[in-house]
């Protein structure tokens, strides 16, 4: 079955290379402008394993891992959702070039996999769209 594993259960993974340095996305998606785009309005993300958050929409979690310029892992759980899933942001270089890429798993069918799979390209689209540009 695509996007079943028996590791994780139903996962889902978008990712896009942009031309940007690694420093430079880093810096967008952990802030808190960054951050209210993929992971919600209102979302206090610290950098520290074990610490919480909540979103203005009620999605909750934890973080579970934080490497600067190299990937934020955290629990993930809307408030209309009776199952925690896993989401991991990370970036990687491909010569003068980053991909980002977010992955979730333990989703809870093949249903939510493509509801969270148009969810995570959209925030993709929106996160691209807000980049700034990098300064010289």
């Amino acid at each position: 079955m695509v996007g079943q594993t028996k590791d994780v259960g139903w996962n889902i993974g978008v990712s896009k290379t942009l031309p940007y340095a690694l420093e430079h996305l880093w810096r967008f998606i952990s802030s808190p402008e960054g951050t209210a785009i993929w992971l919600g309005a209102g979302a206090d993300l610290q950098p520290e394993k074990g610490s919480r958050y909540t979103t203005a929409d009620g999605t909750t979690g934890e973080v579970r891992s934080y490497h600067e310029n190299d990937r934020v892992r955290l629990t993930w759980r809307p408030a209309d959702w009776d199952h925690d899933t896993t989401v991991q942001v990370a970036l990687s270089t491909k010569g003068a070039n980053t991909t980002l890429r977010f992955h979730q798993e333990w989703l809870a069918d093949a249903e939510e996999r493509a509801r969270q799979r148009d969810h995570w390209r959209a925030v993709l689209d929106r996160v691209i769209a807000a980049l700034p540009q990098p300064t010289q």
